[in-house]
């Protein structure tokens, strides 16, 4: 066995196999554990549909009556604004392919404050038992319906009438929520780009209706400052080692990239540096599901043409 010491970071080398450890952890990294297989393609939208149509940003979960729901928001239609819908996918297992096309599920509805055709990134979790929450974008604010079944879903309104929860402020793009519950504290991670520069977020809820001020987790670094290069924050937490994973997205199609960061504090993923980065991998939009013991990733297809799903590992790198 041979010890290489770099700063606070330990190099040990076994046969040829090198393991990186940061103080007394080995570093892990996710990677996929087989190969995908494709559970959606581009939708019959009817008089929406138009031969350039991307379904994108998603979200997968189980419902009530335990079939496995996609929605994704499908860009690129003729819809009017900005020709953004949901489309809904059903399966019966998560691992089945070619999942049963459902039909438009969601549009945005301007009397409630969404701009036209601006719907983007659904997320849905299961929350006090029964209940399941869909967090979303309307194109300018983060918002929330509501379901039984975890199919149908409604509006939850704010005081003013309005969907909207919160935004990052009008023309920012606030978008793309996912949440993750920590002890008594849901954490709420999206993206905006106030003056062009793509920036991950976090605000913090006891009870889902009153949110802390905004907190950037993540920003600039190897992955860049555009308005694009923080897209689809997903977080998730890996209990074997303690560290909550970010993936951020960077780029979209043939040459997807999303980086991938390791930190202990949920709030913290690098601010201008590569601090907490540990590797890239070719897939945009990644999401993590965990099913029966075993960790999945559902990711977009390189054509942008569908969503594809494969099992999941953590590796030392």
């Amino acid at each position: 066995m041979r010890q290489l010491i770099f700063g606070i970071a330990a190099l040990i080398v076994f046969g040829g196999c090198a393991l990186l450890l940061q103080g007394d952890d080995v570093l892990l990294v996710p990677q996929p554990d087989g190969d995908f297989w494709q559970i959606s393609g581009d939708p019959d939208l009817g008089k929406y549909t138009k031969p350039k149509q991307q379904p994108v940003d998603f979200g997968v979960w189980q419902a009530a009556d335990g079939t496995w729901q996609l929605w994704s928001c499908v860009r690129g239609t003729a819809a009017p604004g900005k020709t953004r819908l949901f489309y809904r996918w059903e399966g019966r297992q998560l691992t089945d392919k070619d999942w049963q096309p459902m039909g438009i599920a969601m549009e945005a509805e301007p009397n409630f404050g969404e701009t036209q055709g601006g719907l983007q990134a659904p997320y849905v979790m299961k929350h006090q038992g029964d209940e399941y929450l869909m967090f979303y974008g309307d194109w300018e604010h983060i918002c929330l319906a509501k379901s039984a079944d975890g199919k149908t879903f409604a509006r939850q309104l704010m005081p003013d009438g309005k969907s909207g929860m919160f935004t990052e402020g009008i023309g920012n793009n606030t978008r793309d929520p996912m949440v993750l519950r920590i002890g008594d504290l849901f954490h709420l991670y999206y993206t905006a780009y106030p003056n062009r520069m793509g920036s991950d977020y976090v605000r913090t809820s006891k009870d889902l209706k009153n949110w802390s001020n905004s907190k950037v987790v993540a920003f600039g670094g190897s992955a860049g400052t555009n308005a694009y290069s923080a897209e689809c924050p997903f977080v998730y937490f890996h209990k074997g080692s303690g560290y909550y994973y970010l993936f951020r997205t960077q780029r979209y199609g043939e040459n997807s990239q999303s980086s991938i960061y390791r930190s202990k504090d949920p709030t913290d993923f690098g601010v201008e540096n590569d601090k907490y980065l540990v590797g890239t991998m070719p897939y945009a939009a990644p999401e993590i599901v965990e099913y029966q013991g075993e960790t999945y990733i559902a990711a977009l297809l390189p054509s942008l043409k569908g969503i594809q799903i494969a099992k999941l590992k953590f590796v030392p790198r």
